[in-house]
């Protein structure tokens, strides 16, 4: 069975890493081929490429600008003529409305990946629905509630993220990235790892920290780089809230990394203090591979990830609930240990990709009369 997946490709973020572990962990799957074709080129094709597995290029997509949806069009219906796939998938609502019609038009099976947990109100979701997809693959029950709000008739199942285990490293790793940064070995780390944007709570957890100012040997790193003005705005706020409470020695401005498995192994704790629902939550499962706690907000996909054997959950927005839950945890470092390994148990029960990607090859190949055994796999990733 041959997947061709289409995505925008123009950000970097938790869906281009779930669709980089796909292609990383294909062997899971060997009866399913996995292409992929982008519109614009950047961080994700190069990861692509990097795992020997090139992308197609559609061209740049602008929707304020018709000429260059008609573009890509073209290319779309020329790469299908081309390849064959047995079943298209759009991964997200943008891609659905650039690119559904002709896969609907040249008789594709059409899958909607929804990775954001809209209700249908976003013009993106009603322009999507005008071309309904033959099923929607979600990626937490929390996401298919608000899909079966704006596409109600149409098949939906859920399947979890896979996320790869990080390769096993060497104990004193830990040591000699924490030294790289100038920080203590005997200090707490608390990170952060998200994108430049204001629901991810960055704000609520630096407050929190505020508030944990009387703890020695603690501090936070915070991960991710702006990818557009508006966030890097965003982040200069952020700069300025750092220096208005006083953490100008607590905190640490990573910017966006290569080596976030490396990171949350030298970290103690993980914190994500959603101000809304995240649809899936795929740096919780990250932190909880590497053995670190989780403290994250009460709401979203969060509440099918985290529960009190190994992290904390607090309502949204609650900064008061945040710093108590990082002061228990900063003070208690058995507690700390015994709630790793269970969110390392946790982690794999919920995406090990050994059990995610049949279970994802058996939902596409239902839409394509495939059992399974197609036979010598095509060309592919």
């Amino acid at each position: 069975m041959r997947v061709l997946h289409l995505h925008s490709g123009n950000l970097f973020g938790g869906v281009e890493t779930f669709l980089l572990t796909l292609a990383a962990e294909s062997r899971h799957a060997p009866s399913m081929t996995s292409d992929f074709a982008v519109c614009f080129e950047g961080a994700f094709s190069e990861g692509l490429a990097n795992r020997g597995c090139a992308a197609h290029v559609l061209g740049d997509v602008r929707l304020s600008r018709p000429h260059t949806v008609r573009r890509a069009r073209v290319a779309l219906r020329q790469l299908l003529r081309q390849t064959s796939p047995d079943v298209v998938v759009c991964q997200q609502p943008w891609s659905a409305v650039v690119f559904g019609s002709v896969v609907r038009e040249m008789g594709y099976p059409l899958v909607l990946w929804a990775h954001m947990a809209g209700d249908g109100r976003h013009w993106l979701e009603r322009v999507a629905r005008l071309t309904a997809p033959d099923v929607v693959l979600c990626n937490s029950h929390y996401t298919a509630g608000r899909v079966a709000q704006w596409l109600p008739r149409v098949s939906t199942h859920v399947a979890y993220c896979p996320v790869s285990v990080p390769p096993a490293v060497e104990p004193s790793a830990r040591w000699h990235l924490r030294q790289a940064l100038g920080t203590a070995d005997d200090h707490v780390v608390v990170t952060m790892v998200a994108r430049a944007e204001a629901w991810k709570g960055h704000r609520v957890l630096l407050e929190a920290c505020a508030a944990l100012q009387d703890l020695p040997h603690w501090e936070c790193w915070m991960v991710g780089g702006a990818q557009r003005p508006e966030e890097e705005t965003y982040m200069d706020s952020l700069r300025a809230a750092v220096d208005r409470l006083g953490l100008a020695d607590r905190i640490k401005w990573l910017g966006a990394r290569s080596d976030v498995p490396a990171l949350l192994n030298a970290s103690d704790l993980y914190c994500q203090p959603n101000l809304e629902p995240e649809p899936f939550g795929l740096s919780l499962v990250e932190a909880f591979l590497a053995g670190v706690p989780v403290v994250t907000s009460a709401a979203g996909g969060a509440l099918e990830i985290v529960d009190d054997t190994c992290g904390a959950l607090t309502p949204p927005g609650d900064t008061g609930a945040v710093a108590d839950a990082l002061r228990a945890l900063i003070a208690d470092s058995a507690r700390r240990e015994r709630m790793g390994a269970a969110g390392r148990r946790r982690s794999r029960a919920l995406c090990a990709p050994e059990t995610q990607l049949p279970y994802i090859e058996r939902l596409l190949s239902s839409m394509t009369g495939h059992n399974g055994d197609t036979g010598e796999a095509r060309r592919g990733c």
